[in-house]
């Protein structure tokens, strides 16, 4: 070619899935980012060939050890679980995205954050675009969320969210909720990808130039997922997940993504009718005050990230009068009760249990899906079908194979402290523990087969007892072996 003469380059129709903004040259029936259906799109086109010319930088790059990190350190926010899932606080300049189903208590909670987050330094902006000023209001008044550092605003336009920006000049943006905020310039409904991709991208700029900090509520979708394209949890620093059973009081805030801290930690707090508050020790939810233990209960010690949770998993069984008979739960994986059934059946040798009616739940609305519950929910059945109290005061823990064998969970220590902490004074757990807390009497088993001989021995057999083998170690009617 010449020199001097210029090359022609050729446009060609680009696709791009409006789900998650994957773009590719042809078209695709199914998108293999997000693995949607029918979501990809054409959007016009495209050069081939595109570059881009060195231009000025910004500042000068700098050894790593001469860059100031004392303008990124982080914050409180006036709320200590909010505070334990994001690493210690807010960071100027941070995004956060905070997802969670409608009526899970998003907005109440970040109206309670941005009333406890302002000084005579700082102010926060409350910016509502799916409320009048009125309603927030009649909220703040209810949680007793008001101060003269923070400013209300009932906007859906986003350069008048950039104009209150610049009157309030806040330390914290708090938009509930992005997909509510439009630009009249890009082409889409609220809440469209290029919508929420344009929003988001003015907000983040504008929280990095400021050291502002920002908060951002999402939608979710019916299957839970963040709503919106999956570039906006790429964007922000932060996503967070509140969740909750909306019949329940309790609510758990998970971090997804923290580019601050650890994504292990999780916040608890509880709805009522003056606000959400956050619960330092929430075990108290997820435990019945009785003064005799009941048959068909047992307690076990669950991990939420790292923090240890003290739950109940209650079992009921009735003589069925259908074929098929009834298994319902509620709190627990449907699957994994199936699964305890079937070894108690199999290798625990209570063979009426699968002629029952089967209910088991928890207490609290917590969920218990790690498979450390596996034990205590054989033990709940196993109680329940024997109508035998489990003892006083006794914690179990850990996870049940199809072979009946116990196997080693994740953070016994720490679930045992736990239990002691809260005056729990006998527990079963897998082979091999570690170190055990003072005063606490843990009895080591190997099988299923060992755990049921905790129970106690009825004062009468049932009417028509299962047959038993020789060698079976009772099917959980004899003795403490401890």
């Amino acid at each position: 070619m010449a020199a001097g003469s210029r090359t022609t380059i050729a446009h060609r129709p680009s696709y791009r899935c409006t789900e998650c903004g994957w773009t590719t040259a042809k078209w695709l029936g199914r998108c293999p980012e997000c693995r949607a259906w029918g979501t990809v799109e054409e959007y016009g086109g495209a050069p081939a060939v595109r570059t881009t010319a060195p231009g000025r930088v910004t500042a000068p790059a700098r050894p790593i050890a001469q860059v100031d990190g004392r303008s990124a350190t982080a914050r409180s926010t006036g709320v200590p679980e909010l505070d334990r899932v994001l690493g210690g606080g807010l960071v100027p300049g941070a995004v956060v995205l905070l997802a969670g189903e409608p009526g899970v208590g998003k907005s109440t909670l970040l109206l309670d954050v941005a009333a406890k987050a302002v000084d005579d330094q700082h102010r926060t902006l409350y910016v509502t675009g799916e409320e009048s000023a009125s309603q927030v209001r009649l909220r703040a008044d209810r949680i007793n969320a008001l101060s003269d550092h923070l400013y209300l605003a009932a906007e859906t336009d986003l350069a008048a969210v950039l104009g209150h920006l610049d009157a309030v000049e806040p330390s914290l943006l708090v938009l509930d909720s992005v997909q509510a905020v439009a630009s009249p310039e890009i082409d889409g409904a609220p809440g469209g990808m290029a919508q929420v991709r344009e929003v988001a991208g003015a907000l983040i700029r504008t929280s990095k130039e400021r050291g502002m900090s920002t908060i951002l509520v999402g939608h979710v979708t019916k299957e839970g997922a963040i709503a919106g394209p999956r570039l906006l949890e790429h964007l922000v620093d932060v996503v967070l997940y509140l969740e909750g059973d909306r019949h329940a009081r309790l609510r758990l805030l998970r971090g997804v993504k923290n580019r601050y801290g650890a994504t292990d930690e999780v916040g608890c707090f509880e709805l009522h009718d003056e606000g959400i508050t956050g619960l330092a020790d929430p075990s108290g939810l997820f435990l019945t005050r009785r003064d005799e233990p009941v048959p068909g209960t047992c307690l076990t010690v669950t991990l939420e990230g790292k923090r240890p949770l003290v739950a109940e998993v209650q079992a009921l069984t009735v003589a069925s009068q259908l074929p098929y008979p009834r298994r319902t739960t509620a709190g627990l994986e449907t699957s994994r009760v199936a699964m305890m059934l079937a070894v108690l059946e199999q290798r625990g040798r209570i063979h009426r249990i699968g002629k029952c009616d089967v209910y088991s739940a928890t207490v609290g609305g917590v969920r218990l899906s790690e498979p450390s519950a596996d034990l205590a929910v054989a033990l709940a059945l196993a109680s329940a079908v024997s109508d035998t109290p489990l003892p006083k005061n006794l914690v179990v823990i850990g996870e049940v194979g199809l072979a009946g064998e116990v196997r080693r969970v994740t953070g016994v220590q720490r679930r045992l402290a736990e239990a002691a902490r809260l005056g729990f004074t006998r527990a079963l757990v897998p082979p091999d523990p570690g170190r055990t807390p003072d005063g606490m009497r843990v009895t080591e088993v190997a099988d299923v087969g060992e755990a049921l001989r905790v129970l106690p021995r009825p004062s009468a057999d049932p009417p028509n007892p299962p047959e038993r083998s020789p060698g079976n170690r009772s099917g959980g009617l004899g003795k403490d072996p401890a």
